[in-house]
C-alpha cells in the first residue's frame, strides 16, 4: 500500500506451477486456508496498475478474503478511473493528512484505500478529485515490527493488507483486525517458503526486532 518504494517486475499470473488466484507457487498456495472474513465496511481499492502485476501484493489474499473489497483499479487515464468510482456517500479516505479526521464512532458504508508506493498514491489522490472532499483518517505508527515482503523507509509504512486490517479494527474491532493480520502473516510466510528464503528472512527479521541491551 502506502509508502513502499521498491518497484519489482511484472509477474505472469499465468505461469507453469503457480496459482492463478494468489500467484504463490501451488505447493504453498493460500488459497485453501483462507478465512472468509465478512465485513459491515465495503472496502474500496484503489489500486495503482503496478501493483496489480507483483507478487508481493498483499491486497491480491485480502480480495480473496473479504467478500466486501472491491478493486478499481488506477490506469493512464485517471479521469476515466474517477469516473469508474462507486458511490462514495458515507466514506472516508486512510491517506495521511496533517490535520486528519477522527474515526467514525460506527462504520462507514465505504473504506477507501489506495494501493501504490507513497509517489504513486499522492500521485492517484491528486489526480481523482471525488477523493478529495472525503474526510481522511490514518492510523498510527506500528507498536511492533512486522515481517513484510517489501521494506519501507517510513516508520508508519504498512503493506496494504495490514492497513485495512487495523483500519477495519478501528472501525469494526479487534476480531476483524487479527483475522486480517493472520492472513498477512501467513501469506508473507507462504510467499518466502516459495522463494526458499524464509528461515533467512525469519532470522534475519527476529534478530533485528530483538531489544538491544
Amino acid at each position: 500500500m502506502l509508502w513502499f518504494g521498491a518497484m519489482r517486475a511484472r509477474t505472469l499470473s499465468d505461469l507453469p506451477g503457480r496459482c492463478h488466484q494468489c500467484w504463490i507457487r501451488l505447493e504453498f498456495c493460500i488459497c485453501p486456508h483462507l478465512p472468509v472474513v465478512q465485513t459491515k465496511t465495503r472496502v474500496l481499492l484503489v489500486r495503482h496498475e503496478r501493483e496489480s502485476w507483483k507478487s508481493t501484493g498483499t491486497a491480491r489474499a485480502a480480495g480473496l478474503a473479504m467478500p466486501n473489497l472491491q478493486f478499481v483499479d488506477f490506469d493512464d487515464d485517471p479521469a476515466g478511473v474517477n469516473e469508474k468510482l462507486p458511490s462514495l456517500d458515507d466514506a472516508v479516505l486512510l491517506f495521511p493528512s496533517e490535520t486528519p479526521a477522527p474515526w467514525p464512532q460506527t462504520p462507514p458504508k465505504t473504506l477507501v484505500v489506495l494501493d501504490g508506493t507513497w509517489r504513486q498514491t499522492r500521485r492517484m489522490f491528486t489526480k481523482l478529485p471525488r477523493l478529495h472532499a472525503l474526510p481522511r483518517v490514518q492510523l498510527d505508527t506500528p507498536a511492533a515490527p512486522v515481517l513484510r515482503l517489501r521494506d519501507t523507509s517510513f516508520e508508519e509504512g504498512r503493506s496494504t493488507l495490514e492497513a485495512v486490517a487495523e483500519a477495519l479494527g478501528r472501525l469494526e474491532g479487534d476480531a476483524v483486525r487479527d483475522v486480517l493480520l493472520g492472513v498477512h502473516a501467513d501469506f508473507v510466510e507462504r510467499v518466502l517458503k516459495a522463494r526458499g528464503v524464509w528461515d533467512q528472512k525469519r532470522e534475519a527479521f527476529e534478530k533485528s526486532a530483538r531489544p538491544r541491551s
